[in-house]
């Protein structure tokens, strides 16, 4: 499955991400660890990278873009992917959809994560980030497991809250994502791509509420399909009555069988009756001989 996680900041894309990989064993695929990669990696897209952030400008999407096919390129990438953090804008997503049409591996669905603007102010100053594998939490909703050690290192994860997760600048990156992120609700809407779930609550509900709208076009395909099948086998049927006999053609012929055998057996019971005449007849004359 190719899916694409939409939502505020602080909305638990992150979260439910993770779930989806341990669930579906397709990898989630950030912008954010892709571009962090590609610079350990000294590639020439991490190179080209790192001279837009060294000079403070945004990377160039279509250094993204490259990142992101290269990812796609990738054994475990082949059953399917979560995009989590990318699209964020409508030339982002336009450019995405050539892409992956290119590749013949085109979207599945959309989820967007709802959350009141309020509650996503509390989750974004409670969110935690392990600084050595990346994995999210929050220290009030989703806090990390005790004893829980770090895949990277085998240590405790070393918790950091990022420079941008306080309520200062909540609001201003709220105002960002109305402005240019929340018109992708309308654009994979008009693709019949968009499922919206409601991400407040227990953190486990929300992901029954994720999966449940991920399964939801297959489920609503299954009884079309059934249906289409029983007027087709009713269509069927409805062309086949004109060939078939008639039962009273049926009756028709053990009839003629019957009366075929009694026309064999009449010249029989004839012929009995005619020799039982004539041994009367003999019989007759035989007496009246005696009597002269």
């Amino acid at each position: 499955m190719r899916i694409v996680l939409l939502g505020a900041p602080g909305s638990g894309k992150g979260t439910q991400a993770q779930r989806l990989v341990e669930r579906a064993r397709i990898p989630q695929i950030s912008t954010g660890d892709l571009l962090r990669a590609a610079v350990a990696r000294g590639s020439e897209l991490g190179r080209q990278a790192r001279e837009a952030m060294d000079s403070g400008r945004l990377v160039d999407d279509s250094l993204v873009l490259g990142m992101i096919r290269e990812r796609l390129g990738e054994a475990d990438a082949r059953k399917g992917f979560i995009l989590d953090g990318f699209p964020r804008n409508l030339a982002q997503a336009h450019a995405l959809e050539r892409l992956l049409a290119s590749l013949g591996k085109p979207l599945d669905a959309v989820v967007q994560l709802e959350v009141d603007y309020g509650e996503l102010v509390r989750r974004i100053a409670g969110r935690r980030t392990c600084a050595d594998c990346g994995r999210v939490f929050n220290v009030l909703t989703s806090p990390s497991p005790p004893r829980e050690l770090c895949p990277k290192t085998g240590a405790p994860h070393r918790l950091i809250q990022r420079p941008d997760d306080n309520e200062a600048t909540v609001a201003e990156r709220l105002r960002v994502y109305d402005e240019k992120t929340r018109p992708l609700i309308d654009f994979y809407r008009a693709r019949g791509l968009l499922r919206v779930i409601n991400a407040e609550g227990d953190v486990d509900e929300v992901t029954r509420r994720l999966t449940q709208a991920l399964g939801a076009r297959s489920g609503r395909a299954a009884p079309a399909t059934r249906a289409t099948a029983r007027r087709r086998a009713r269509s069927s049927s409805a062309r086949r009555k004109p060939t078939r006999p008639k039962p009273a053609r049926a009756r028709t012929k053990p009839a003629a069988s019957a009366s075929s055998r009694s026309r064999a057996s009449a010249p029989r019971r004839g012929a009995h009756k005619t020799l039982r005449l004539a041994g009367a007849t003999r019989r007759r004359r035989a007496r009246s001989s005696k009597r002269r």
